[in-house]
């Protein structure tokens, strides 16, 4: 078999579904949509709406969350469909090394790899910044040198706070799927919880002027707001990373997927609404609006609040985003491109203890050490890399006959999909050069890992 064959052979969905049989069906609708939820509302929407409306839409954000989530509907309803007709562990890498060959899926893969691990480790150092701002409250500080970064010109060297919360995060989904994920639902209520509290109490001090004028920024700084708002709706697909664990996936996961994104958006809108109606949008550009707002009004101590609603926001985002991770690293290892030990699974709590340990380490350096503030929007390039793929791939799944989805599948195809595809290339070419840069180096590496060892070892060129 020549090289170009071997990178390009696709393994069937049958192998898969073998190779995962190791792992437990133990998550239900309920678990599903509240995984989506942590994942996606994170302590961006406490931020978000305020600096966005602010800088480039105004009250008119409202209307850009809505057009995000058209474009995002598009491509969770094209995951829905690649979740029901595939329902096995590894998201869209193992999507892509279905439908489009071995070298595709390690591409979606490696991009994956970078959303997941750099999302939670940037999001474990803001964690820590706002828990040592919350103590700071009552008198509690931090020693200096274990407050941030590496960075001896400032007389930091670690941050302790972000690699502990990793730690905490990972011995949790080491005790096994139902105990993570009785602690998430749990964290998500109470998260969704304050965001209602924040809804409820600011509607009484709405001044309807506000909104007016309600474009200042015109039709474009709408649309330019929604190419921002969109990424607060990445994480949607971590849900894809746990078909193998789902129970009656062809149901479960597009209603999870769907349901997700539906809760979100209603809460982000929410949010909007109230903020841009109590503040004029011109004073929100500060670093924790929705606080600012409360100030106006003086409802100082529910800032508090909100900083706990912030905390359990982004908590529940890396617990969900470390349980992707692992179970992408899992898949990876367990198709043989990277060792195989990655993907020995726990039979007593039934985890893949090892790829839970692996992005424990990479993450907790990450975020303990290294300063990540040039590197988070690689993030981005990630996940849009996936989306692109996803949503043309859809073309090619239905012409499979040997997989078959009586499951959901997306509508008008095909001009849904085409119009996603379309819609992820835009933003993608909205991304900074110095972004696209990074990337290259990025996936250039992934490449040389790929033909310096996970060729050479790959399950489907040995069988």
């Amino acid at each position: 078999m020549n090289i170009l064959s071997k990178v390009n052979r696709k393994t069937s969905l049958a192998k898969f579904i073998d190779r995962d049989q190791n792992l437990q069906r133990t998550i239900g609708t309920k678990d599903l949509i509240m995984m989506g939820i942590g994942a996606v509302i994170g302590a961006g929407i406490f931020v978000i709406p305020g600096t966005v409306a602010a800088t480039t839409a105004g009250p008119g954000i409202i209307l850009s969350f809505v057009i995000a989530t058209v474009v995002c509907s598009l491509c969770a309803m094209c995951y829905a469909e690649f979740s029901s007709a595939l329902p096995v562990a590894g998201s869209a890498y193992t999507f892509g090394n279905v439908i489009f060959g071995e070298i595709t899926g390690w591409i979606i893969g490696w991009g994956l790899i970078l959303e997941y691990m750099l999302s939670v480790a940037t999001v474990a150092s803001s964690w820590s910044a706002y828990l040592q701002s919350l103590l700071a409250n009552f008198g509690i500080h931090m020693p200096k040198a274990l407050s941030a970064n590496y960075d001896p010109n400032h007389g930091t060297y670690v941050n302790l706070i972000a690699i502990l919360v990793v730690l905490l995060i990972s011995w949790i989904l080491t005790r096994g799927v139902k105990s993570s994920t009785r602690l998430n639902d749990i964290m998500v209520l109470v998260k969704i919880a304050i965001i209602i509290v924040f809804v409820v109490a600011g509607a009484f001090f709405v001044k309807p002027t506000n909104w007016n004028p309600f474009m200042p920024f015109g039709v474009s700084g709408v649309f330019t707001g929604a190419s921002l708002v969109f990424f607060a709706y990445l994480g949607f697909d971590v849900i894809a990373a746990s078909a193998g664990e789902v129970k009656n996936p062809k149901k479960t996961m597009p209603i999870g997927i769907i349901g997700t994104l539906i809760i979100c958006t209603i809460l982000y809108i929410l949010v909007s609404i109230v903020l841009t109606g109590i503040v004029p949008y011109t004073k929100l550009n500060v670093s924790d609006p929705v606080t600012f707002a409360l100030q106006m009004i003086h409802l100082d101590k529910l800032g508090i609040l909100i900083s706990l609603g912030a905390l359990a926001g982004m908590f529940t985002m890396m617990v969900n985003m470390v349980f992707s991770s692992s179970r992408l690293i899992y898949s990876i290892g367990r198709d043989g491109l990277l060792p195989k030990n990655l993907s020995k699974i726990d039979t007593k709590k039934n985890v893949p203890i090892h790829s839970v340990i692996f992005v424990t380490i990479v993450i907790a350096l990450m975020g303990g050490i290294f300063s990540l503030d040039k590197l988070a929007s690689l993030v981005n390039i990630g996940t849009l890399i996936a989306f692109t793929f996803m949503s043309i791939g859809i073309l090619f799944l239905r012409r499979r006959k040997d997989i078959k989805n009586d499951g959901f599948k997306v509508p008008l195809y095909p001009v849904l999909p085409i119009v996603s595809a379309i819609a992820c290339v835009y933003l993608l070419t909205q991304l900074p050069l110095d972004t696209w840069i990074l990337a290259i180096i990025w996936f250039a590496g992934g490449l040389c890992i790929y033909f310096g060892y996970g060729i050479k070892h790959s399950r489907s060129n040995k069988s």
